[in-house]
């Protein structure tokens, strides 16, 4: 085994959790904000417990979109519907993104906050965020690319932790040549740090896709993924040309 210099892991290792945590919230107070209208539907999600894209995610998110400058953007778990405004707000140019949600409730709370941002303005073409209704895996596998394209060249996946592993072949499939694959939520709250035993019963069969998922991705000849430590973790995969 190739022997790596230890100085930057013991240096990180020696912060204590008061000093991760003054770091975190120096970092997040860089932040220009969101729009008015993202802050109101952010803090209704809050509000709901509805789970939603961190502050650092975001930050990642819009980077993310800036680089790559997608025409096509491909969401796996809607919610409520602001991680797919915040992708449409701060995606340059006017990209055209479809999102797929199963809860019903969730769904419908969707296609209002959908309605309220055409509203206020903040999205000017309905079109532009084709929202569907149903479980992924069976949308997925009926999908094609996008009329005249390759794949799509952004794709979020936020959806059911345990089910990532199970979209995968159709979302790279999907995924266009040269296209990024952003995974979000990859360490659960640290349990997948965690040996399988260590949690929770009911949360194993979760921990054990998401390795598989992981282990997927990063040994996956056809990507370049990059694990960080970003929000509650996350993978960027670049499918290779």
């Amino acid at each position: 085994m190739i022997q790596r210099p230890e100085d930057n892991r013991e240096t990180f290792e020696h912060i204590d959790t008061d000093t991760r945590e003054r770091i975190l919230t120096f970092i997040e107070s860089m932040e220009a904000g969101n729009t008015l209208f993202l802050q109101q539907l952010e803090q209704e999600a809050l509000d709901h417990d509805i789970p939603i894209i961190r502050t650092q995610t975001q930050s990642l998110i819009k980077f993310l979109l800036t680089l790559k400058r997608p025409a096509h953007i491909l969401e796996v778990g809607t919610a409520t519907g602001f991680s797919a405004l915040f992708m449409l707000t701060y995606a340059p140019g006017k990209p055209a993104l479809v999102t797929i949600e199963r809860d019903e409730a969730r769904y419908r709370k969707a296609l209002e906050n959908r309605q309220a941002a055409l509203d206020a303005g903040e999205l000017n073409d309905a079109a532009r965020c084709e929202m569907l209704e149903g479980d992924a895996a069976e949308i997925l596998s009926q999908m094609q690319a996008p009329e005249g394209e390759a794949g799509y060249d952004f794709i979020f996946m936020d959806a059911a932790k345990g089910q990532y592993i199970n979209f995968l072949p159709d979302v790279l499939r999907l995924l266009a040549p040269g296209g990024l694959l952003l995974s979000d939520n990859i360490f659960k709250d640290g349990e997948i740090l965690e040996s399988r035993f260590a949690v929770k019963r009911r949360d194993r069969t979760i921990h054990k896709r998401m390795r598989e998922y992981l282990t997927a991705l990063t040994h996956n000849e056809a990507l370049q993924t990059l694990l960080l430590q970003e929000g509650d973790g996350a993978a960027i995969s670049i499918k290779k040309k």
